[in-house]
């Protein structure tokens, strides 16, 4: 004998007391296993956090959630067989199959951050280490009529390192300065002297954030955002340092001081340099934040931009 099938209602298809459109439902902080392909290497696994949304019209009292869920298990059981190279490319992926799923939504937005472990060596003895970097992808989906769907993906990186001030470093040189000329020290070998060794200056913990917002096909390497954040300071920090990679990673920084600012623009002449094949419409973000050692507060800069007019500005001035 055939057992009846109980029929539940929809009640998230009923309509709202308050009939008024949602942009964002979904859900957060969804943890997920991803493994990204590399040719040639072993694959990167990532254990990742997930932000999924969809749009809520007006008639609808709520959104099937558990298609969130189905939508993400089914692109990454498909990634097991189908390998993934980018983060951006998954998040688009997931983007589209929510649409597919939930027929009532015109938009999907997909979030993805992890840890991503990088290997470094020490600057002077050349000890191997890991760095830890938290990478972000994103991707939204809209669907303009019932045919198509566009999607646009991003994806960025946020990166430590040390920044040295270039206006207290400029105080402490003029002390020098006239320090050594009341020692009786001609002053061609006192200019010799500070043009050799670089002066004491406050140290500031900087983070550099950059991410690139793209549609289609391009594709964006996140190693190269990374190595362009880590360049842009005035130095690279290294979590395993013996005493000679302290003095050089200190040298290093004193001899390179920079602004909150500086780091923005060396980053973004970096980028144009180094994303040559990233159409103008690319839509680029780069933050630094410097942690300040004698302030309480932080130093801050950011630049929004379209690349073309990145390009512009720093080919013609």
């Amino acid at each position: 004998m055939e057992l009846p099938v109980a029929q539940f209602p929809d009640v998230q298809a009923n309509k709202p007391q308050i009939p008024i459109n949602l942009t964002r439902v979904g859900v957060t902080e969804v943890k997920k296993l991803v493994e990204i392909k590399r040719k040639d290497k072993r694959p990167i696994v990532l254990i990742s956090t997930f932000e999924i949304f969809v749009d809520l019209p007006s008639d609808r009292k709520g959104a099937n959630l558990s298609r969130n869920f189905e939508a993400i298990d089914e692109v990454l059981e498909k990634a097991i067989n189908m390998p993934v190279y980018e983060i951006e490319e998954l998040c688009s992926d997931v983007a589209r199959n929510l649409l597919g799923r939930h027929e009532y939504a015109t938009r999907s937005e997909v979030r993805m951050k992890s840890e991503y472990v990088v290997k470094r060596e020490s600057p002077s003895t050349k000890m191997q280490c890991q760095e830890v970097v938290d990478i972000f992808a994103e991707a939204i989906a809209t669907r303009p009529n019932e045919e198509d769907i566009d999607v646009k993906k991003l994806i960025g990186a946020e990166v430590v390192g040390m920044t040295a001030c270039p206006c207290a470093q400029e105080i402490m040189r003029d002390n020098a300065k006239a320090a050594l000329r009341e020692l009786g020290v001609d002053l061609e070998t006192v200019i010799n002297f500070l043009n050799k060794v670089p002066m004491a200056t406050h140290n500031q913990r900087g983070r550099g954030i950059i991410s690139l917002e793209v549609s289609g096909d391009v594709v964006i390497s996140l190693d190269t955002i990374i190595e362009i954040i880590e360049n842009s300071m005035s130095s690279s920090i290294v979590e395993l340092l013996k005493r000679s990679d302290e003095a050089l990673v200190v040298e290093r920084a004193h001899k390179n001081p920079k602004f909150v600012e500086d780091c923005v623009r060396t980053m973004a002449k970096k980028i144009v340099s180094e994303f040559t094949h990233v159409p103008d419409e690319a839509i680029v973000t780069i933050k630094q934040i410097n942690e300040e050692s004698i302030h309480r507060h932080n130093a801050f800069a950011e630049r929004v931009a379209l690349l073309g007019k990145l390009r512009d500005e720093i080919e013609n001035n």
